[in-house]
């Protein structure tokens, strides 16, 4: 059954013995990212080389819990891109910050920070020279209001100072 499948396959998939031990190697680390550990299992799974396993689509998306579009891509970048495309991740054509400075804003900026400040401008923030106000308070300070039992102010008595 496998070989009438790899006549309709567009992208057939087919393994050296060191890209075989390369893939093995990564799942047998089990350190790298999930896609690529799934990226690696689809490869060997579906190599149709002499060493390889050959296994059918159907099987491969059942055994790995994939979608039948995840198998045609990797398939299709194995064999468009080459092996090293497969394992390593596509870098962004944009970043995903437009940067604010370029070379030249940024010397200029971290030149003006390291500077001396200019002539009366020795601190960067504002404090004042006086100090701060006391505290507004109660006029009859040191007094407590007692509460009534159901929580209220119990009216004009005061507690003992």
């Amino acid at each position: 059954m496998a070989a009438r499948e790899i006549a309709v396959k567009k992208y057939v998939v087919r393994l050296s013995a060191e890209e075989r031990q390369q893939l093995e190697a990564v799942i047998r680390k089990g350190k790298a990212p999930a896609r690529r550990l799934l990226k690696a299992r689809i490869l060997l799974k579906a190599d149709v080389s002499d060493a390889g396993e050959g296994w059918s689509d159907s099987k491969i998306i059942a055994a790995l819990d994939t979608s039948a579009s995840m198998l045609y891509r990797v398939r299709k970048q194995l064999v468009e891109e080459g092996f090293a495309a497969v394992l390593s991740r596509k870098p962004r054509a944009t970043p995903a910050v437009a940067r604010i400075f370029d070379g030249e804003k940024e010397a200029k900026l971290i030149a003006l920070a390291c500077s001396k400040p200019p002539k009366g401008r020795a601190r960067s923030k504002k404090h004042s020279a006086a100090p701060s106000p006391p505290a507004m308070g109660h006029p009859a300070e040191g007094q407590q209001r007692l509460r009534s039992r159901h929580g209220g102010r119990a009216r004009g008595l005061h507690a003992a100072p």
